[in-house]
């Protein structure tokens, strides 16, 4: 075997590591005999079991191109993905877009990557949920309004957490309460109060917590702990009263803690000035 010239790349020089054979895309031992690209012993352009485009594995493929970047065009109709998705990485941009209808997305993917950016845009309905998502995580602006509706809610999260604040009221209704949790984590205004109604505990919660300390006695009765617990931590220390028999142990200990550490006067608003508009609200009722 020749000598492998070495080759400034992030693999480093000559591995010594690589697999012990040589085998294409379809599990035929590759032949050299065959290739059209066989050279003289030390020419450079490629070496058995190290950078071979006939080769199935990518580290060998891609340093192929990577010693002979002319020949990636003539690659980029292969029949085995790995060569079309590598050859992408060295091919003359201009002969990038028809791969953008590649039916493989990983080629799709690889040829996006060295067009301007606009060509993203035609990638946001791609039939793959993982190249949706990395575009959702690339794009800017109102370039994400289309993505609030993907079919797939792993985008609509992706698309959630970088759309303008102004979009997010169109996804306070989102079937997943996983996206609803990362809408009430950025909206603002009345927004932020509706989803600190909304039906799941969690959404809940990441309202709530983003709410100001004096907003929070709604929330002593919230069915769930965490919730509960939320408004124990932060509530005036007036409201505590109605929290002290909390049917959870945590909440409860908690809310009794803050009771005796801050005191009979307590700051803002003591327990016995909310037992007495506890007591005027009564005697308005009746």
């Amino acid at each position: 075997m020749p000598s492998v010239p070495p080759f400034p790349t992030a693999w480093g020089p000559a591995m010594t590591n690589d697999i012990d054979e040589a085998v294409d895309w379809e599990g035929r031992e590759v032949s050299c005999e065959a290739c059209p690209h066989r050279d003289p012993p030390g020419s450079g352009r490629c070496a058995l079991k190290h950078a071979c485009v006939q080769d199935r594995y990518a580290r060998r493929i891609e340093r192929f191109f990577a010693w002979n970047p002319a020949l990636a065009g003539e690659y980029l109709a292969h029949p085995y993905f790995e060569v079309r998705a590598l050859a992408a990485k060295f091919a003359d941009v201009f002969q990038l877009p028809p791969l953008l209808a590649d039916p493989d997305e990983t080629v799709r993917w690889s040829a996006v990557q060295r067009l301007p950016r606009g060509y993203l845009l035609l990638l946001r309905n791609d039939p793959h949920r993982e190249v949706r998502i990395r575009v959702a995580s690339l794009i800017q602006g109102m370039e994400l309004s289309p993505m609030i509706r993907d079919p797939d809610y792993s985008v609509r999260i992706m698309a959630a957490r970088r759309v303008p604040a102004g979009l997010l009221p169109l996804m306070m209704a989102d079937g997943e309460a996983e996206v609803r949790r990362v809408v009430a984590s950025r909206i603002e205004g009345d927004g932020l109060y509706r989803m600190a109604g909304d039906e799941d505990a969690e959404v809940r919660l990441a309202a709530v917590r983003r709410l100001e300390d004096a907003e929070l006695a709604r929330f002593r009765n919230d069915p769930d702990w965490r919730v509960r617990y939320e408004a124990a931590r932060r509530v005036p220390p007036g409201a505590l009263f109605d929290m002290r028999e909390d049917p959870d142990d945590m909440v409860r200990d908690f809310v009794l803690a803050r009771i005796a550490q801050e005191g009979p006067e307590l700051p803002g608003g003591n327990v016995v000035a909310f037992r007495a508009r506890a007591g005027q609200q009564s005697s308005r009722r009746r």
